[in-house]
């Protein structure tokens, strides 16, 4: 009878801790990662296989979360990874991306994606805004 009773309660805290770490683990730094590259992967234009991909940040809620998620060509020297923000949505078992946006403004220089006035282009670059190019 005793040992019945140990039992019980033994498949009682299994079923518990089981629980608690599939609801633990549901927003993780890997799920959100995963959502991130399953998100890119439908753009033609992106090859993600040449792409590291990690998560910066994280915040999680019940049903939806923020992630901040740096990315940098494999094999390239370390230099300054591009990041971007995505906001995620649980959707049944699974994260899925609902919207991304810049982190900190421009890749390019000045907000908007221009350059700073007076900024001169490299040489031989083509004129910028509308012109025609100067010989």
């Amino acid at each position: 009878m005793v040992k019945r009773h140990w039992s019980f309660w033994a498949a009682i805290l299994l079923l518990g801790a089981g629980a608690a770490c599939k609801r633990g683990s549901t927003c993780s730094e890997e799920a959100a990662r995963q959502s991130v590259i399953d998100y890119l992967s439908k753009r033609a234009n992106l090859n993600v296989a040449a792409m590291n991909v990690t998560v910066v940040s994280l915040a999680c809620r019940e049903n939806d979360a923020d992630a901040t998620v740096a990315f940098t060509a494999k094999g390239a020297n370390s230099g300054q990874p591009m990041t971007r923000r995505y906001t995620l949505e649980r959707q049944g078992g699974q994260w899925v991306v609902k919207q991304s946006a810049d982190v900190g403004g421009s890749p390019h220089g000045a907000a908007g994606g221009g350059m700073q006035p007076g900024t001169a282009l490299p040489p031989g670059h083509p004129a910028v805004g509308g012109g025609a190019p100067k010989p």
